[in-house]
């Protein structure tokens, strides 16, 4: 049950793609506290931030992850990310 504190956040800059001539976001943080993962946060706060990205007229939304990361990497896998070894 929620009781109106924070469930998670996303930490994220502003970027701009000469390649592309228009802005991207980079996400450098996105954080579910363990208890509350599993229940559509995580997606919900990440479908926000590129919803925020195609109301700026962005491009692209970008992150990392680390390899041995490999909770996080499943889940982006899960939203349908597909990993880039190279720009």
């Amino acid at each position: 049950e929620w009781a109106g504190e924070p469930a998670g956040f996303a930490l994220y800059f502003q970027t701009y793609s000469t390649w592309r001539g228009r802005i991207g976001i980079h996400l450098e943080d996105l954080f579910v506290p363990e208890e509350q993962r599993g229940r559509g946060i995580g997606a919900a706060l990440l479908a926000a931030l590129a919803k925020e990205l195609v109301s700026r007229g962005g491009a692209r939304l970008e992150w990392n992850v680390l390899d041995w990361n490999e909770p996080a990497r499943r889940f982006y896998q899960e939203l349908g990310a597909q990993h880039l070894e190279t720009w």
